[in-house]
C-alpha cells in the first residue's frame, strides 16, 4: 500500500499517523508495531512512538509507505 498523506499542521505523532492512514486499526496497535522496530521513518527504524513526523518525511513498514506532504 503506497499513500499520500496531507499534513494540516506543523507535525503528527507516528502512532497517530500510522492509526489514520489505516495501517492499523487502532493506536495501541501503531505502538506495538513501533515497540517491535517494524517501521521506518526516512529509512532508518524509529522506537519513538510520538515522534513527530513532518512534511517530505516518509514512514514504512511490511506492505506499506507513506509519503507525508
Amino acid at each position: 500500500m503506497d499513500l499520500d498523506f496531507e499534513l494540516n499542521s506543523d507535525f503528527i505523532p507516528l502512532c497517530d499517523l500510522l492509526k489514520y492512514c489505516g495501517v492499523t486499526d487502532t493506536g495501541g496497535m501503531a505502538k506495538h508495531l513501533i515497540a517491535e522496530g517494524m517501521v521506518y521513518v526516512d529509512g532508518e527504524v524509529e522506537l519513538r512512538k510520538t515522534r513527530k513526523i513532518r512534511s517530505g518525511q516518509v514512514v514504512a513498514g511490511d506492505g506499506f509507505t507513506i509519503h507525508v506532504a
